[in-house]
């Protein structure tokens, strides 16, 4: 994958496509840098963010509260800080 996965003092950054109300939580690729995740959380008050911070949690080994979102909390397309993990780490957890 080419993700864009990026080292900080904390952890890293990583660009997410969103697609919410699937049919199952899943990974679902990548698309021009970012990880594609789908979750059946609809995209009402925050609950397909919350979706997404215990879904990269889980796939990722960290706490869901060490997941946050940068920016575009209202969209698709969100920049997410993830604490406690390196790009070479999430890269082999999120491998294909």
């Amino acid at each position: 994958m080419a993700l864009d996965l990026r080292d900080t003092d904390a952890g890293l950054t990583l660009r997410v496509r969103v697609q919410p109300r699937a049919s199952r939580d899943a990974l679902s690729g990548e698309r021009e840098g970012a990880l594609v995740v789908r979750l059946t959380a609809p995209p009402v008050e925050g609950a397909a963010n919350e979706a997404l911070a215990r879904f990269l949690g889980k796939a990722l080994g960290v706490a869901p509260s060490a997941v946050r979102v940068l920016s575009g909390a209202t969209g698709r397309h969100k920049v997410v800080s993830v604490a406690g993990v390196d790009a070479a780490t999430a890269r082999q957890r999120l491998g294909p």
